[in-house]
């Protein structure tokens, strides 16, 4: 059967607006972003790092700190990003991605000689510095597209990658079964891989007509369907938690992840299929032109004015919600408190979450628990991420409710997750991996929006990324310093309780409930105290809060509603066309 030259021309036609589009543009972002929690996971393979190569804990949580430094130091990607276009900085994420980890796994499974400590401490913090580029590339573009909607585009994106332990914990045992260093091989060449396959597709696009309308309900139709997939992976959890799973039964579980993951092309598809439907009918059908006003412009008359040294206008900060340059939102107080705040928050919850392997072995739990913790933060992180996105972007429009108030609420929650930890409550660890992993997850979206809101878009990528720095020194004062250190001085006692000694190059392994007692209470000090702080953000801002912060956006758009539909004698049809 020989396909008219006229179906090749549709289908093709069809093929090219879809991938040029801005639906698909955002479906590749899911799954970019879906990638872009490789440092959730690391509780899945530390311990392998820490037996293959004789670390003590407080060497693990150095290694650990590392990967955190690495997957929040973005300030770099930040300033990359605002001269290159984001393929530029999505490539050099999946560069840095693949050689980190390549070489975590080469010398886990000993296939080159023992690296030294700063080695590894280079190598894991070069494979995690591909987060912040990924982050860059994928969810800044996504803002600058569709800055009125951006409380739900960062709940869903950031949503995806809260996802992206429990995706890989399914994949991985479905690829290699329980051997969790062929995990770092995975985490090595999948996510370089899908950057490398979108990088055509991530770009900034023009605003058009009707388009808040549109990303609102495509976005909605996203969190419709990964909530699909959280629920389903949430499931299988506890079906894995009761019944042992064979290789094949991994195998249709990774299957059905992928299914759902893969899901939101037909929704893709199915929008621009109508879209170039009603354009091929506008064509054969022609509406009459609408006859050309003209009208008077008048000379600008605007006296230029000259350039002042950002310098010099460092510390002179500009109404909020205004474009901040880089230097006047450094040194403002709010950036201040945000950075503090975030010390205390994210440094907390990533403790838990970086030593979550170690907590279940130390307090008696099965190998297989350990997964499940990872699992649970994973799906938790993605529940926070997602709710806290868009209930305060709903709470914002109808109520006024302050978004930094929101963040002091979550900050109280996970004290109490960081207690059960610390008491070893019965089974406290699976209630505590939900409080820690939603309350992690639900901080991102939360920081995200409000440094958008009080200091622009124009240094939004520099900006965002400055902020982020605050999460790996909080790692490194509680999870370094405090958690590894205290765990380390028990495990000693403990060996010299029994008339033991450690030997050159033999872990150094802890049992029981004071392995991290001290340490969570600490940490539940810290993040308590930073709750306090974050409410001198929640009085400074209660003001702004209450007026109309998306207006001007507004404004903005009503604006080129009237140029594009003065311009065009097709109206609304045209300028919808154009934007897609």
């Amino acid at each position: 059967m020989v396909v008219p030259r006229c179906c090749w021309a549709d289908m093709k036609g069809l093929t090219i607006q879809v991938l040029k589009g801005r639906r698909f543009m955002m479906f590749a972002s899911l799954l970019i972003m879906n990638t872009a929690g490789l440092s959730y996971i690391f509780g899945l393979y530390s311990n392998d790092i820490k037996s293959s190569l004789g670390y003590d804990q407080t060497t693990l949580n150095l290694i650990s700190f590392y990967k955190d430094l690495g997957a929040n130091i973005g300030i770099l990607a930040g300033l990359i990003n605002e001269v290159t276009p984001p393929w530029v900085v999505l490539a050099m994420g999946a560069s840095f991605n693949f050689f980190g980890y390549f070489m975590i796994w080469l010398s886990v499974t000993k296939r080159i000689a023992k690296p030294h400590v700063w080695q590894m401490c280079l190598y894991i913090c070069l494979g995690s510095n591909s987060q912040p580029f990924v982050n860059t590339g994928g969810l800044v573009t996504c803002i600058k597209n569709f800055p009125e909607s951006r409380g739900i585009v960062i709940g869903v994106l950031k949503g995806y990658t809260g996802l992206s332990g429990a995706v890989l914990t399914q994949l991985y045992h479905a690829f290699y079964g329980d051997d969790s260093k062929s995990l770092i091989l995975l985490i090595a060449w999948l996510p370089a891989a899908i950057s490398l396959a979108f990088l055509p597709t991530m770009r900034i696009m023009k605003a058009s007509l009707g388009h808040p309308n549109e990303i609102i309900k495509l976005f909605y139709n996203f969190l419709y369907i990964s909530l699909s997939l959280a629920g389903f992976l949430m499931i299988i959890i506890i079906v894995e938690k009761r019944v042992a799973f064979t290789r094949g039964e991994y195998g249709g579980s990774a299957a059905a992840v992928l299914f759902l993951l893969f899901l939101p092309l037909s929704v893709v598809v199915k929008d621009e299929y109508k879209l170039w439907k009603s354009k091929k009918e506008a064509m054969n059908d022609p509406p009459t032109p609408t006859p050309l006003k003209i009208t008077a412009v008048e000379p600008n008359l605007t006296v230029p004015t000259e350039q002042v040294s950002c310098w010099k206008t460092a510390f002179q900060q500009p109404d909020r919600g205004e474009d901040y340059t880089i230097l006047q939102a450094l040194f403002s107080i709010d950036m201040l408190v945000i950075f503090f705040t975030t010390i205390c928050g994210l440094g907390g919850s990533l403790t838990a979450i970086d030593n979550l392997g170690q907590i279940g072995k130390s307090l008696g739990y099965p190998k297989q628990s350990i997964s499940t913790f990872v699992s649970l933060v994973s799906i938790w992180n993605y529940l926070g991420r997602v709710v806290a996105g868009i209930t305060s972007e709903i709470f914002i429009t109808k109520y006024k409710f302050p978004r930094p108030l929101m963040l002091t609420l979550i900050l109280l929650l996970s004290c109490a997750g960081h207690l059960l930890i610390a008491f070893n409550v019965p089974s406290g660890v699976y209630v505590a991996s939900v409080i820690i992993g939603f309350c992690f997850g639900a901080q991102w979206p939360l920081l995200f929006a409000i440094i958008s809101e009080l200091f622009g878009l124009k240094y939004y990528s520099t900006l965002f990324n400055f902020a982020a720095v605050a999460s790996p020194i909080g790692s490194y004062l509680l999870n370094v310093r405090v958690a590894g250190h205290l765990y380390d001085k028990e495990a000693e006692k403990q060996l010299a309780a029994l008339g033991l000694q450690r030997r050159a190059g033999e872990d150094l392994n802890c049992t029981g409930v004071e392995c991290f007692k001290m340490s969570f209470i600490i940490v539940t000090a810290v993040t308590f105290f930073g709750a306090l702080v974050s409410l001198i953000l929640v009085f400074r801002t209660g003001k702004f809060y209450k007026s109309d912060i998306y207006k001007k956006f507004r404004e903005d758009h009503a604006n080129l509603a009237l140029t594009e539909t003065g311009m065009s004698g097709n109206g609304v049809r045209k300028a919808e066309a154009q934007g897609n």
